[in-house]
């Protein structure tokens, strides 16, 4: 076709393409000058699913317009992803890994603080302060929704592929290098703040009276004031993290 580019998408991003493609190839008419991020994401991938781009065998960054006759070869991740490094398409990376979890993935965000994970979440928040929020305090945007994570003040992100949380979260452990040992229950399933340990005495109003007969062993939320002993519950999420292949933790 006269007047086109040729785009070739690799690996997993075939699955996030609009429309069918043979190969991943896709022959795109070059009617008006456009970057190729704009391309690429007119045709479903989010830029934060993007993780390397050649022109006609030569690396480019996002802002590279697209010239009639080019060749373009779209990457996904290499696994596993590390944002603290710098990258042509990513040059400023981040201090460390935390993540801002969409409304739409709220189980998720609970299994990443039970571990020990920073991860920011909000049930009624809206996009555009998601990505406020992730640009203001250096986060990895976790979504289902591929338009949210278009959103040009999100640098680093993540399409949430599966629908059940389980699978969600064995993705981004495996997407981000994630393995054991974790930090589990060291942070509060409730609002994320780093959980503090608290002397039994200190706690004694808030607990039921089997609480206080059989537990020795408290942490505190210093934020909400929610209180955790390693009760039946605990006992179960240690199982289920055993199960991942990490330790239990505190």
């Amino acid at each position: 076709m006269a007047d086109a580019a040729e785009l070739t998408f690799r690996g997993e991003l075939t699955d996030l393409l609009r429309r069918p493609a043979k190969d991943g190839v896709i022959v795109y008419p070059v009617t008006r000058a456009a970057s190729v991020k704009d391309v690429i994401e007119a045709l479903g991938p989010p830029h934060t699913e993007i993780h390397g781009l050649l022109a006609d065998g030569r690396p480019v960054a996002f802002g590279h317009r697209l010239s009639s006759g080019e060749r373009i070869t779209v990457l996904p991740a290499a696994f596993p992803i590390d944002v603290t490094v710098p990258t042509l398409l990513r040059p400023k990376a981040l201090p460390r890994l935390a993540f801002a979890v969409d409304a739409n993935a709220g189980r998720l965000a609970l299994f990443l603080r039970t571990l020990g994970f920073d991860a920011a979440y909000d049930r009624n928040i809206e996009d555009a302060d998601l990505a406020e929020q992730a640009a203001r305090e250096g986060r990895v945007v976790l979504s289902r929704d591929r338009d949210c994570l278009k959103r040009s003040a999100i640098v680093h992100g993540r399409v949430i592929r599966a629908n059940e949380p389980r699978e969600q979260l064995q993705d981004v452990l495996a997407a981000y290098g994630l393995a054991p040992p974790y930090a589990a229950f060291s942070r509060c399933t409730r609002c994320n703040t780093p959980l503090v340990p608290v002397d039994k005495a200190a706690v004694l109003p808030l607990l039921l009276p089997k609480t206080r007969r059989y537990f020795e062993e408290f942490h505190q939320c210093p934020d909400c004031g929610r209180v955790y002993w390693p009760g039946s519950h605990h006992e179960h999420m240690a199982d289920w993290i055993r199960g991942l292949g990490g330790a239990d933790g505190a």
